[in-house]
């Protein structure tokens, strides 16, 4: 059975070759990048994957697009800041050899500021990543999007590796930029937010993360992730509450 990696980018010079690298025994790669203003592009097309270019449509639709490019009969679907190991590589290729089951969950690794953290509600974090082709799609979401088996899914042993944020800086780009989408999803669903939802809603994740979860056992990781992941929530739904009143 063949296997296609698709991968969507947008300025990620910093992470695509070892990205691609951990996935070079694949028989094709596909690459949808959005218009990069890096290397991205040249870095993948130099390494062998094939590569388009796409305005950026949301997460959901991107990888659709991208679904749509692979050929092989089975498609393992990665972002470039992860990482097959060889182990998993191996597994992988003797399990899509299975004709009962369609699909696959994985479970990721996350290295947060520069630890593994293994707790937190982070680990075990299974993705259904691997896929029969035709058997699956991404749900057309923004942001958080997830694959939508037709079919029987199964479950790796192996971790495949989550290269996440190596400092602050990443994160808070980044949670600037989920949570306005997040908030936009809600907001077009009709959802409104109350002061309940500002108050309750990051306490109960802050709990839920670092007591529930085990989150003291990553340490003062685990109290920054908690913290980091609340505050997270809490602008999502005062962007919710900004939308609503600005109609």
């Amino acid at each position: 059975m063949s296997v296609s990696v698709i991968i969507i980018t947008h300025n990620e010079e910093k992470n695509i070759l070892a990205c691609l690298e951990s996935v070079k025994w694949a028989d094709e790669i596909v690459v949808v990048d959005a218009f990069s203003l890096d290397n991205t592009k040249k870095l993948a097309e130099g390494f062998g994957a094939k590569v388009f270019q796409r305005e950026w449509p949301g997460y959901g639709r991107q990888k659709n697009y991208a679904l749509s490019k692979a050929s092989m009969d089975w498609i393992l679907s990665l972002d470039a800041d992860e990482r097959i190991t060889p182990e998993l590589a191996e597994e992988i290729q003797e399990m899509i050899q299975n004709p009962a089951i369609d699909g696959y969950q994985i479970c990721r690794k996350a290295y947060f500021l520069g630890k593994w953290i293994r707790h937190s509600g982070w680990y075990p974090d299974y993705c259904l990543r691997l896929f029969r082709k035709g058997k699956a799609v991404f749900a057309e979401k923004p942001v958080h999007e997830y694959v939508e088996l037709d079919g029987r899914m199964g479950r790796l042993k192996g971790a495949m590796l989550h290269y996440t944020d190596n400092d602050l800086n990443h994160y808070l780009a980044k949670l600037q930029s989920y949570t306005t989408l997040a908030a936009d999803e809600l907001v077009a669903r009709g959802k409104k937010a109350s002061i309940v939802d500002l108050i309750t809603r990051p306490m109960f994740i802050f709990l839920k993360m670092y007591i529930l979860k085990k989150g003291f056992l990553d340490g003062m990781h685990g109290f920054i992730l908690a913290i980091l992941s609340s505050f997270y929530v809490f602008v999502k739904y005062a962007k919710v509450w900004e939308g609503d009143i600005g109609e």
